[in-house]
């Protein structure tokens, strides 16, 4: 049974920084790209981040600039460096990795909310 399990998210003004971690546990025998979701209030959800096994990344738009995505391979984990945060990054942040476990495919963390207040 694999899980993803996320933390660090919370309450923050604008113009402050949050790091949203990610860890993966069970039987894991590869891990390929790992990324984050978002979803805010009566939207889809949508990418923020990726990066994949080698270490590249891939970012929204909205987001580029302010985000770092990164990841511990030794540690099956992954982060997400929040700075400049804007009142439209309020959302539900949700981790998604590609792995190989017993069987093969995309997992999905429960999600951790973050506030950012004007």
């Amino acid at each position: 049974q694999v899980q993803l399990v996320e933390s660090g998210g919370g309450l923050v003004q604008a113009g402050g920084s949050l790091r949203l971690s990610c860890v993966a546990s069970g039987t894991i025998f590869s891990i390929y790209t790992m990324a984050w979701y978002r979803q805010a209030p009566g939207k889809q959800r949508e990418l923020v981040a990726s990066i994949t096994s080698g270490g590249s990344t891939n970012y929204a738009d909205s987001v580029k600039g302010r985000f770092t995505i990164s990841r511990d391979n030794a540690k099956n984990t992954n982060y997400l460096q929040m700075n400049s945060l804007k009142p439209e990054d309020t959302a539900v942040y949700f981790c998604n990795a590609y792995i190989r476990s017993w069987g093969q495919g995309h997992y999905w963390g429960q999600g951790t909310q973050v506030t950012v207040s004007s």
